[in-house]
């Protein structure tokens, strides 16, 4: 790789912690309060209703004493329930609850809000949205190699 793309690639990574701040800054009136990693949990949760916790774990790469710690508080907030496989009785699979569901749709709005005047061309939106789906695609197939 040459320093031009290792300087580019630095920039995007850079952006998006940077946006990331705005976003995490903007939630903080608008929905229930949550750090990095119970966000990462319950977006995993939301995108792969009835996944299991080994699933969710290694898919957000965290360590299983994190996971289930930021597990364990996302189910006293409410935002997710535990219920037994019914076809393997030992398996437990995690699903969001209604709460989650009204929490996620103050994040909509919020982020919206947010992201309306910084990018209000549909087109420009849907590109961009485009790219970052490619960039966490990548990412997820690479983790999932190694």
């Amino acid at each position: 790789m040459d320093e031009k793309q290792k300087a580019r690639l630095f920039e995007l990574a850079d952006l998006i912690l940077a946006i990331s701040r705005h976003l995490h800054a903007a939630k903080a009136d608008a929905a229930e309060s949550w750090t990095p990693l119970e966000a990462a949990v319950m977006r995993y949760i939301d995108h792969q209703p009835g996944t299991t916790a080994t699933q969710a774990a290694e898919a957000t790469r965290l360590i299983s004493s994190n996971f289930s710690r930021a597990l364990r508080k996302l189910e006293q907030k409410g935002m997710v329930r535990r219920e037994t496989d019914p076809d393997d009785a030992r398996r437990v699979r995690l699903y969001p609850t209604q709460r989650a569901g009204e929490n996620l749709r103050h994040l909509q709005e919020a982020w919206s809000s947010l992201l309306e005047e910084a990018v209000p061309d549909a087109a420009e939106a849907e590109a961009v949205l485009s790219t970052l789906r490619h960039i966490e695609s990548q990412l997820l197939t690479r983790t999932s190699r190694s």
